[in-house]
């Protein structure tokens, strides 16, 4: 609800970050997953096996967290792991074929998610704000490099 003092500045930013922690979270909700969840097994499926390192800086979570989600996914039979041959230091995890299954039908749901919310929405309207999102960090990054 806007403030009588909101300027149209201020209501356009807290639309616009409103609208990204509603769309950020709104697929997980929408198939009852954690996004930390949901982000391991779909960085997995785009990417194959990857160094628990490498998903902890992906997700930006501590290494315990990662750890204990794919444990978790080990132990739903979604994911197997092992130690890096090359660095025995590093654990390794990948998709079980069941975890490819599980990861695709997420892909092929976010797909028909996607175009759900999209529905209503010309394509020239995405487009303008695609234009204006980039303008906005363009502007962000000039803003960035001329005070820093």
């Amino acid at each position: 609800m806007a403030e009588s003092d909101d300027t149209p500045d201020d209501v356009f930013f807290r639309e616009l970050t409103g609208a990204y922690a509603e769309v950020r979270q709104a697929f997980a909700d929408h198939v009852g997953m954690s996004r930390p969840r949901l982000q391991i097994l779909m960085r997995l499926w785009r990417h194959g096996e990857t160094s628990h390192s490498d998903l902890r800086r992906f997700l930006g979570l501590d290494g315990a967290s990662v750890t204990r989600l794919v444990k978790e996914f080990e132990a739903d039979g979604l994911v197997a792991r092992r130690l890096d041959p090359g660095d025995n230091r590093y654990t390794l995890a990948r998709l079980t074929p069941a975890g490819e299954r599980t990861a695709a039908g997420l892909a092929d749901a976010h797909r028909l998610y996607q175009a759900r919310l999209l529905d209503g929405i010309p394509p020239r309207d995405q487009e303008t704000v695609l234009r204006v999102l980039a303008r906005l960090r363009a502007n962000v990054r000039t803003y960035d490099d001329r005070s820093g």
